[in-house]
């Protein structure tokens, strides 16, 4: 009996319930990740109101700062790792989902051609369809069984950073296209008997024909493979500042690493589903040859991938200090930077995109000569005051050496800044 009662009050077989945080089970990793959330969010709320500091360093402000930086560091350490978890029990059960979707589309088509063919008569074109249909279905299926611990069909579209990648999605859509409707080009081929029907359809795969599909596929294939090989140099030259995400998300198609709607990307994503809408009715009406998608949307869609990648181009750059000064408690007078006074460092950059969670904080780090300071949390209502993208405050540890010294900013991505001179005096 007390086994059995200790099973189930761990989780271990037995159920799991709506209350389950083991982790074991994607809804238990929901369930902790969001408990855990909540508690630290509360905890951080008490700190910002002066709460729950114990007494031996109440009387301390530097002594009290750090014991709330170190405490908030554990649990949001804690709060990650339940992210990550989350992140992998959501992917785990996306594979299935991604099957369900796919196979929803097609019963979807056969909806459709079931009830256009009413008055009209089910055609030999229709049938091809369905089966070309079926086959990409098919295919799609066993390549989200094989990377079902990776989100199924989705997973090669998931960046390095753990982000869906717009690239890689618009590429996947039009390649995924392109081979739909040649499949059903050889369905209707490999049906038909007669030698005209025969020879009109393989000259609907003249490039004459689909010159602009031709086109349009081409380049956004291109543009992902481009993108990708651009995004990795400018991270090697930190140029770029590149944080992962926890998990991947259908926003990321449209936002930014922060979470931002980022303009290229929307524009990139809308006109390419116009464009592809716009193939999709074209290939319906005309099902005996590749879609002659006009050269004014190809010329659109070649402008949107140009727009695109030159926002790549242009986003991020590299953090900077501008510089350094003393931070003057009220009443106290000013003077020289002195180990144990608080330095302000003032730049840009020092918070990369997607970083703004207290785990990713934390791991920022500010280089004083040779001893590495961990920049404190500092917590307010709400966020925190202390690290920021724009300043840095920290305390100057008695380990360095009276003198000029080097101050420098190593950021949640590893990113190093320039070197600022200060001079420390006794």
């Amino acid at each position: 009996m007390a086994v059995q009662e200790a099973r189930q009050d761990t989780g271990v077989g037995g159920m799991h319930e709506g209350g389950c945080t083991c982790g074991d089970c994607p809804h238990g990793a929901r369930e902790g990740h969001r408990r855990a959330v909540a508690a630290f969010l509360r905890l951080r709320d008490e700190f910002a109101a002066g709460q729950g500091l114990p007494a031996a360093v109440a009387h301390s402000a530097s002594a009290s700062r750090q014991w709330v930086s170190e405490e908030l560091t554990q649990r949001a350490e804690a709060v990650a790792r339940r992210g990550r978890a989350e992140g992998e029990a959501r992917l785990a059960r996306l594979w299935l989902r991604t099957v369900c979707a796919v196979w929803g589309a097609v019963v979807a088509l056969l909806l459709g051609e079931a009830l256009t063919a009413v008055g009209a008569g089910w055609t030999g074109a229709r049938t091809a369809a369905l089966a070309a249909a079926l086959v990409v279905a098919g295919t799609l299926s066993a390549a989200s069984w094989l990377h079902r611990a990776r989100g199924g069909a989705v997973a090669p579209v998931i960046g390095e950073d753990n982000r869906m990648s717009t690239s890689r999605t618009v590429a996947a859509c039009w390649v995924l296209f392109v081979a739909y409707a040649v499949l059903l080009l050889a369905a209707r081929l490999a049906a038909a008997s007669d030698h005209a029907e025969r020879d009109a359809l393989i000259s609907g795969l003249d490039l004459a024909r689909g010159a602009g599909v031709v086109t349009v596929l081409a380049v956004v294939c291109g543009i992902a493979v481009l993108v990708r090989r651009v995004v990795a140099l400018r991270v090697l030259a930190q140029r770029l500042q590149k944080v992962p995400a926890h998990r991947p998300r259908a926003a990321d198609l449209l936002t930014d690493d922060s979470g931002r709607g980022a303009f290229a990307d929307i524009q990139y994503v809308a006109i390419s589903a116009v464009a592809l809408l716009f193939a999709a009715v074209r290939l319906a009406r005309r099902p005996d040859q590749l879609p002659d998608l006009p050269w004014g949307l190809g010329v659109m869609m070649l402008i949107s991938a140009a727009t695109y990648l030159a926002g790549k181009y242009a986003e991020g750059g590299r953090p900077v200090v501008l510089s350094v000064v003393r931070v003057r408690e009220p009443g106290d007078l000013d003077g020289p930077i002195r180990t144990g006074d608080d330095i302000e460092i003032r730049g840009a950059g020092f918070v990369p995109p997607g970083a703004q969670s207290a785990d990713r904080l934390s791991r920022t780090v500010v280089r004083i000569g040779t001893v590495d300071v961990h920049v404190p949390l500092v917590p307010v209502p709400g966020g925190f005051s202390n690290p920021t993208d724009t300043s840095l405050t920290v305390p100057v540890p008695a380990d360095v050496e009276p003198g000029a010294v080097e101050v420098q900013v190593v950021t949640a991505a590893g990113v190093a800044t320039n070197r600022c001179i200060v001079q420390v005096t006794d």
